[in-house]
């Protein structure tokens, strides 16, 4: 039986010595029925120590891969090959799948590169939301999970330009001005799709409708969505109402002071405890509903 270990690999030497037994068995060198050599038998062949070699059989025997007879050695199972139908994990089938294309003649660069093509041609199951800042990626993610009732993940745009990977059965949404940039990173077949932000109207209008000087906050997790609120009510508010302003901690409660009215974010609102308090959703409505029907089954 032609063995081959090497003690300078990452690959544990149980593991060598198993697979390779497989290998023999799969390409017909072993036959269902034939005896294998005793553990120190192996172990003097292999020239590794005989709890090596007795654990690669234990793991073969749990595998199916070979049997014990009473009173004899172990032999190749008579369903050996029947056992990689049925892998017990994802990393068994993962080292089945690359003993296989190995025994074809494929490299494992190649191996790689279809998996990889295979992976991305297949139906997302999560959406990915692309965004540099990470107060504003929080809000995105609640609320297109809010509205689709799907896993949302999210990632800077540097971390995915580091790992275009991360698209893998994702469906990669970001603002309409990182689009061209993502575009080159993401499958053809389910290129990215643009978030398109809320326009403020009836805020704005509520601001300009107040009677009474009044004290107009902003609450969010989102720095840059609290610079833009700045901007956006600042014609509103003028010189009649005061701004102000609350970036919240996650992990702290959220301090309010006087205010009369409270604009919050959808990560915020819960949190917030004032009668009139406002939810600001970021993301328009038909967007949202555009999203939803580009997720669903033709």
């Amino acid at each position: 039986m032609q063995i081959t270990l090497s003690k300078t690999s990452d690959v544990p030497l149980r593991q060598q010595l198993a697979e390779q037994i497989v290998f023999l068995i799969t390409t017909g060198q072993l036959q269902p029925g034939e005896e294998l050599p005793s553990v120190r038998a192996l172990a003097r062949l292999s020239k590794v120590h005989h709890n090596t070699v007795s654990e690669a059989y234990q793991d073969l025997v749990r595998r199916g891969w070979v049997t014990r007879r009473r009173g004899s050695r172990l032999m190749v199972g008579t369903n050996a090959g029947h056992a990689s139908a049925n892998p017990r994990d994802l990393d068994e089938l993962i080292n089945q799948t690359i003993q296989r294309a190995r025994q074809m003649g494929h490299s494992l660069q190649a191996l790689r590169q279809r998996v990889r093509e295979r992976l991305m041609a297949q139906l997302p199951d999560h959406l990915l939301v692309i965004e540099n800042e990470p107060g504003l990626r929080g809000i995105l993610q609640a609320e297109i999970r809010g509205y689709l009732g799907w896993p949302v993940e999210s990632c800077s745009y540097e971390a995915f330009a580091g790992e275009p990977a991360l698209a893998i059965g994702a469906q990669v949404v970001a603002a309409n001005h990182l689009i061209e940039e993502i575009t080159p990173m993401v499958p053809r077949n389910r290129p990215a799709i643009g978030l398109v932000y809320a326009r403020p109207t009836e805020h704005l209008d509520l601001v300009r409708n107040l009677h009474n000087p009044s004290i107009v906050a902003v609450v969010s997790g989102s720095e840059s969505l609290l610079r833009t609120a700045r901007g956006l009510l600042a014609p509103a508010i003028g010189m009649r109402h005061t701004f102000s302003e609350v970036l919240a901690d996650p992990d702290a409660a959220i301090r309010l002071g006087s205010a009369d009215v409270v604009f919050c974010d959808t990560i915020t609102f819960a949190k917030v405890h004032f009668r009139r308090k406002i939810l600001y959703r970021l993301i328009d409505p038909e967007c949202l509903e555009h999203l939803a029907a580009s997720l669903s089954p033709s």
